[in-house]
């Protein structure tokens, strides 16, 4: 098991690394080209519902997904293919619907996510989503066959399906900007340039669908016909895990909705929050699909009583790895911010402003870095236990906070006028959805341990509060090596700044760790140390 889990992590880490790289050089390009401007910040807004529905049902470990390898993985092939056929066909009718009701109520839609839009932007928004509609029929297609894929160990394709994504918008911004020229970024062509990157994203989902279906032939799961066999006993077990996990991941994405109506007031804030997402999600989403991709099935395997231990354990590896990846990345990105930001970011259109906005948000994020991935590990564990009603409580009672948070902590705007003394403006809102999540891992582990009545809390957080220590540490070193010399501000400059900081932050990390004797630190460590003996 335990080499068929570095196999499957191994292939899951170079496909999506690769996705990743692309995904960075997607915004590299589309922050060169528009910077905050209005075509990118309409794009922001009026890609929530149609990237929510893509992230919802076409993304890996998504509820379409997860429910696909819980079930077509004990299951022969050809009654996968079956079960495949007849939920693609049920999904298309009802997304179909959705794709059709998005294209007419676009402008409503729209005044709901971005209330305080000029009216330009929110024309250009409207038209966006018009254009974007489809990729909701298209993301429920997407998660379907990629969870087939996974049950049939077929890893690779999923991992880089992102890519295409990426291409497309790399190609479409790339002749825009070659028939516009320094123009690109002007408001008179703020329209074209949105319509633009809207049919490039609807034409890179509809090439992540076509790049899975020679690998479904492959594998003998397409059958290019409609199927409606709704009471087939795996279908059936297909929507009982698909129906509240989609729940449950739904509210979650609710919280982005209400993050972006607040910015709306925020010049620049929603274009700024997508710029410091992508810097958050690429190693987030890296370490995330290689540790959940391989413990998702280890979890559903180790439900039984006389499993309890091997789960436990396991949950701890989870978790622990989990931490000590994303405490020391959260302390470089408080540490780290500015340089990190002018590095990726600034260049065209991309200026100093937008590097202290961007960098605000950043900085926001590095806080919370532990709780995205602990949440998502945890939530995990319950439905590898049957149970999707938990998760779902929690995220519903988490909308309801954030909605407060975001309130509070951007001034408490009202109708009359903001009612609260301060506001922390943009990165208040990353702050709120920090605060959210770090309740949600401590209510989860709490109602785990109610569950299973055998986690040893206290030592998971003697060992937890020695990682933090750590990362503090490794963050000081970071910004004291970043702060007290007189970088040169080039591009050589600025890379020597940022590498040599983070190395210092890494060595200072994983040398506390290992002296504080946290074993997943010790793991990682003389993982990295065999791997680079052998070369």
């Amino acid at each position: 098991m335990a080499r068929s889990l570095k196999r499957i992590a191994l292939v899951v880490t170079y496909g999506t690394l690769l996705s990743k790289v692309g995904g960075l050089v997607r915004q590299l390009v589309i922050a060169a080209a528009f910077g905050v401007g209005a075509a990118y910040d309409a794009y922001n807004y009026a890609y929530v519902l149609p990237g929510f529905l893509l992230i919802l049902l076409g993304g890996i470990n998504g509820p379409f997904h997860s429910a696909m390898v819980s079930v077509l993985s004990r299951r022969p092939r050809q009654e996968g293919a079956h079960i495949l056929a007849t939920l693609n066909t049920m999904v298309s009718a009802v997304l179909l619907v959705v794709t059709l009701a998005l294209v007419l109520a676009a402008d409503p839609l729209i005044t709901l996510v971005g209330p305080g839009l000029p009216p330009e932007l929110h024309h250009n928004a409207v038209l966006q989503l018009q254009v974007m509609a489809p990729m909701a029929l298209l993301a429920g297609l997407i998660g379907l066959g990629f969870g087939s894929l996974n049950a049939a160990d077929e890893f690779w394709i999923p991992a880089i399906s992102p890519l295409m994504s990426s291409l497309a918008l790399i190609l479409g911004v790339g002749l825009l900007w070659w028939q516009l020229g320094d123009s690109i970024a002007l408001p008179e062509f703020a329209i074209r340039g949105g319509v633009v990157l809207a049919l490039a994203t609807l034409v890179g989902a509809f090439s992540q669908w076509l790049l899975q279906l020679p690998a479904l032939i492959k594998h003998g799961l397409a059958r290019l016909h409609f199927v409606w066999d709704w009471r087939h006993p795996g279908v059936r077990e297909v929507l009982q895990v698909m129906g509240p996990a989609t729940l449950s991941s739904g509210m979650l994405q609710i919280n982005v909705f209400t993050d972006l109506f607040f910015a709306s007031g925020i010049l620049g804030a929603a274009a700024g929050l997508g710029y410091a997402n992508l810097l958050v999600q690429t190693p987030l989403g890296l370490i995330s699909n290689a540790l959940l991709v391989p413990l998702l099935p280890t979890f559903a395997r180790l439900t039984a009583a006389e499993d309890r231990p091997a789960l436990v354990a396991r949950i701890r590896q989870g978790l622990m790895l989990s931490t000590a990846s994303m405490l020391p990345l959260g302390a470089l990105f408080v540490a780290l911010g500015g340089p990190i930001v002018a590095l990726v970011y600034e260049r065209g259109a991309f200026d100093a402003q937008a590097v202290q906005l961007v960098t605000g948000l950043l900085m926001a994020y590095g806080v919370g870095m532990p709780a995205y991935l602990g949440r998502d590990v945890l939530v995990r564990v319950f439905y590898a236990l049957g149970d999707g009603t938990t998760p779902f409580r929690l995220s519903m009672a988490g909308i309801g906070m954030n909605v407060l948070f975001d309130w509070v902590l951007v001034g408490g705007p009202t109708p009359w006028g903001p009612q609260l003394p301060f506001n922390l403006g943009a990165p208040g809102l990353v702050l709120a959805t920090v605060a959210i999540n770090l309740i949600t891992c401590i209510a989860l582990l709490l109602a785990l341990q109610s569950r299973l009545q055998v986690l040893p809390l206290r030592d998971w957080a003697m060992d937890g509060m020695s990682l933090l220590v750590s990362a503090g540490l490794s963050g000081a070193a970071a910004w004291a090596l970043s702060a007290l010399i007189a970088w040169p501000h080039d591009l050589v400059g600025r890379l020597l700044q940022v590498g040599l900081s983070t190395a210092a932050s890494c060595l200072v990390f994983f040398a506390l760790g290992r002296a504080f004797d946290v074993p997943e630190v010790a793991q990682i460590t003389s993982a990295f140390t065999r791997r680079f003996s052998r070369r």
